[in-house]
């Protein structure tokens, strides 16, 4: 494991909220394709509460996106014949492009978003295979540089427009490792109009693979994000959203602009509805902030 503790903890937030829940029995299964089936590291899934976007009505499946020499799978959904939908970037936890992430992405789909979640892993390896938390770390999260990343979601953007999509009104959104690049890209944007981050990693120790955190680029944020954390987590604690509340007051113009919701009785992951860590409730109202929060911005 790598000695950021931050990284650390987050990890270990994960760990504790994948306790064995109530099988799924028709779609607990780990699939290798992008956006089919569940990440082997959290079998078995919990069935009461998960949450099925079906695909009437939307045009949704895998897809691969030309960055260089490499193509980075994706699973895209969008409405069925629609032209010029705004753009959503949707950005996995660690265990990468599975059903849940797929599902999140048609959500989006079916508000009329073009939402595409690309597998930002791929170069190093499939992470849904993974059974072991400090292996899928090692050998995958630790070797994916973030600048190899900003680049992928550069090329999803330009692939996304090249679609048909307006990516005149993009936004970004996503979970735990997803959520931390989300405050990245819109850093690194100019195109960026709005991001969500869902309970994302905000400060670190720097090194070759990850140089700065969310809590560094509070000058160069392009796009307001809007932070939704659990005052629970314990990966991610209530101090250091304070210290990125701190921060974002002598950041730029974006980065005063943007807010945090913290739901005090939520831990990590509380909007994975396939994992014992979902609360309904704040998944829910985190939901809604996340569409008003887009529509407020022109996404």
């Amino acid at each position: 494991m790598p000695s950021d503790t931050g990284a650390t903890d987050a990890i270990r937030a994960d760990i504790d909220s994948l306790a064995p829940g109530r099988a799924f029995s028709r779609r607990a299964f780990v699939g290798t394709a992008v956006g089919s089936g569940f990440a082997a590291a959290v079998m078995p899934v919990t069935a009461q509460t998960i949450v099925t976007t079906d695909t009437q009505g939307l045009d949704a499946g895998p897809v691969a996106i030309d960055v260089g020499d490499f193509k980075v799978p994706a699973y895209v959904a969008q409405p069925a014949g629609k032209k010029h939908a705004p753009v959503i970037l949707v950005i996995s936890e660690i265990f990468g492009v599975h059903e849940h992430i797929a599902d999140v992405a048609r959500r989006f789909a079916k508000l009329g978003y073009l939402a595409i979640a690309p597998d930002l892993f791929a170069r190093q390896g499939d992470a849904k295979v993974y059974t072991d938390i400090a292996k899928l770390q090692a050998e995958i999260i630790s070797k994916t540089p973030d600048e190899q990343v900003l680049r992928d979601l550069d090329a999803t953007v330009a692939w996304a427009k090249a679609q048909g999509g307006d990516t005149g009104r993009l936004g970004i959104t996503g979970f735990c490792w997803g959520g931390r690049i989300t405050w990245l890209y819109a850093a690194h944007s100019k195109a960026v109009k709005a991001g969500v981050a869902w309970y994302g990693r905000l400060q670190g120790q720097s090194n070759a693979m990850t140089p700065k955190h969310p809590i560094d680029l509070v000058g160069q944020l392009k796009a307001p994000v809007l932070g939704l954390y659990g005052g629970q987590d314990g990966g991610i604690p209530v101090a250091s959203v304070a210290a990125m509340q701190e921060a974002l007051k002598q950041g730029s113009a974006a980065a005063k602009a943007s807010e945090f919701v913290v739901y005090a009785d939520a831990g990590h992951a509380f909007h994975a509805d396939y994992r014992p860590s979902f609360r309904a409730d704040a998944a829910k109202d985190g939901w809604a902030r996340c569409q008003a929060w887009f529509k407020q911005h022109g996404v």
